[in-house]
């Protein structure tokens, strides 16, 4: 029952089990109203139509008021009984944080229309939900189509990184994918982290077609590091819409699922497979859950009796109590 929060903000009661004497009130309040009706004198009128005339006096207005004073310095000897404290507290906080490089596929196919509004434009979406969700982590972007590039190092300014990752476009280099390049430029953003953990977010819609490095022996390169991938194909299964100049066309979905689950089998990851945007928004969720940040607290706390101004206030109002009781308020037997 320590620490209790009273009513008072900022307040708690080291011995709060006294307050169950409060509950004296309720049969003490019984017992002066049988008593008080009991020592009443009672006499039979014909009617009382000539009290109605008599206005009351302002000791009859008035009358509650030492009742009122006893009962508020009752509670308050009881509240002094409990112990208040107040509590000075300081946090420190150590956090083990991860280091995260999202590998984002941005080639010719990401334009899809399987993904609301295309491919792209949805895991743009999702990873700015990711990021937004991961405030004391760092996080880096590369991009990848025929070649790879790094759009933002692995940084805690998610502010920057959100403001990058939003300016990703297609076209802005050579078309293919080279999923070992992307690979490896990530796994590059990592080499000199100190976090205890370390991930890579790659995700691809296609077959690895270009670049210069082996997507397997990128994968080993990531396992020595102790870099966990883990892997996405986005695109639904068989056929998706895609815009070319003579209006929406279907075409074919490849991704080499067996080279994505080799990466993320290799490093300690896991692959996923995402139709559409729920989907897609589903793994980063599963992903964010299985990657959960090391928070360390330690709490310092001073705390201080404050019981006097509640014993104060009990002495003060019976000081006010008793003579009023006895002089101006006085009850002939």
């Amino acid at each position: 029952m320590n620490n209790i929060t009273s009513l008072f903000q900022g307040i708690a009661f080291a011995n709060p089990y006294y307050f169950l004497l409060l509950l004296l009130i309720i049969p003490v309040a019984a017992w002066l109203y049988f008593f008080h009706k009991k020592m009443q004198a009672s006499f039979t009128i014909p009617t009382t139509e000539v009290f109605n005339k008599i206005s009351k006096t302002w000791k009859v207005r008035l009358r509650w008021i030492p009742v009122s004073l006893l009962l508020i310095a009752y509670i308050s000897f009881i509240a002094a009984l409990a112990r208040p404290q107040t509590a000075f507290r300081l946090s420190d906080v150590q956090v083990e944080g991860v280091d995260i490089v999202l590998a984002l596929d941005i080639s010719g196919s990401m334009k899809a229309m399987d993904f609301r509004p295309n491919r792209l434009e949805a895991c743009k979406k999702v990873a700015e939900e990711f990021i937004l969700g991961r405030p004391t982590d760092r996080i880096g972007l590369v991009v990848y189509a025929g070649e790879a590039y790094t759009q933002c190092p692995v940084t805690s300014d998610h502010s920057t990184l959100l403001g990058l990752l939003q300016k990703v476009k297609f076209d802005i280099i050579e078309d293919g994918t080279a999923i070992g390049d992307g690979l490896g430029t990530a796994i590059n953003r990592l080499r000199e982290s100190e976090a205890k953990s370390k991930i890579i977010i790659l995700l691809s819609d296609g077959v690895n077609n270009r670049g210069y490095i082996d997507p397997y022996s990128a994968a080993e390169i990531a396992k020595n590091m102790n870099i966990k991938v883990y892997t996405i194909g986005a695109g639904t299964n068989g056929q998706a819409p895609y815009p070319t100049p003579y209006g929406t066309q279907m075409i074919p979905t490849e991704i080499d699922e067996r080279l994505l689950q080799t990466i993320a089998q290799v490093t300690g990851g896991k692959y996923f497979r995402a139709t559409n945007n729920d989907k897609l928004k589903a793994v980063y969720e599963e992903i964010d859950k299985m990657e959960k940040t090391i928070l360390n607290e330690t709490i310092y706390e001073n705390k201080t009796d404050a019981f006097f101004p509640f014993l104060l206030i009990g002495v003060i109002l019976l000081i006010i109590y008793l003579p009023l009781r006895y002089t101006v308020f006085r009850v002939n037997p």
